[in-house]
Formats: structure tokens, C-alpha cells, sequence
């Protein structure tokens, strides 16, 4: 089953907060509404790579409390094979769900993995 990547080295760095998004990523991506899952930030693309599908924020929008929040279209998992993949934050979030129901963590804080 996948694993999120949590190594420092050869991992795909993604925007988590809106000070990460670079600023030509800043502004939504004009996108033809047959390409929409939910919005534009929702645009699915099957010719990205993994690292520019890593780039790409579906929300970068304040909150009901004024806070801004990041959600990044997709999220990049290891596979067992060595493999990276982007799973879209909404067209697979069972497997997203089943990759971080994989997670354990030990005594010391540190991820263990089935």
C-alpha cells in the first residue's frame, strides 16, 4: 500500500501554508469547465509530473476565522516499489484515507509503517 513520503531526500516538497505558494501560483488557473472536479484550483492534468502536480493548491482561501488555509490539489505518496504518486485530494481520497490509516507511530514519535 502507499506511503506518504516522509524522508528529507528525493521527497517532492509541497505548499502547506500560503506564504509556500509561489507567487505565479498565486492566482487560480484558468481551466475548461469540462476538466473541473470542484473548482479550479481541481484541475486534473494527466500529463504533470509528480513534482508539478506536488505544486498545484485546489484552496488558498481564508477561513471563517480569517486564517488562511492551504489544501494542495494533490498528495504525493511512496509506493512499495520506490515510486512516487499524486493522489487528487478528491478523485482519490479513499486511498488517501487507506494510506494514512497505514500510519503508527512508536514510543519515540517516530512513523512506523505496515
Amino acid at each position: 500500500m502507499s506511503q506518504p513520503t516522509d524522508s528529507k531526500q528525493d521527497s517532492v516538497q509541497q505548499p502547506l501554508t500560503p506564504e509556500q505558494i509561489s507567487p505565479e501560483k498565486q492566482t487560480q488557473p484558468e481551466a475548461d469547465p469540462a476538466d473541473l472536479a470542484v473548482n479550479s484550483g481541481d484541475v486534473v492534468n494527466s500529463e504533470k509530473t509528480v513534482e508539478e502536480k506536488a505544486q498545484q493548491v485546489a484552496v488558498n482561501a481564508s477561513d471563517i476565522t480569517g486564517d488562511r488555509e492551504v489544501v494542495p490539489t494533490y498528495f504525493v505518496v511512496d509506493q512499495p516499489d520506490g515510486e512516487q504518486e499524486a493522489l487528487h485530494h478528491v478523485k482519490d481520497a479513499e486511498k488517501i484515507s487507506d494510506t494514512i490509516r497505514q500510519a503508527r507511530v512508536d514510543e519515540e514519535g517516530d512513523r512506523k509503517w505496515r
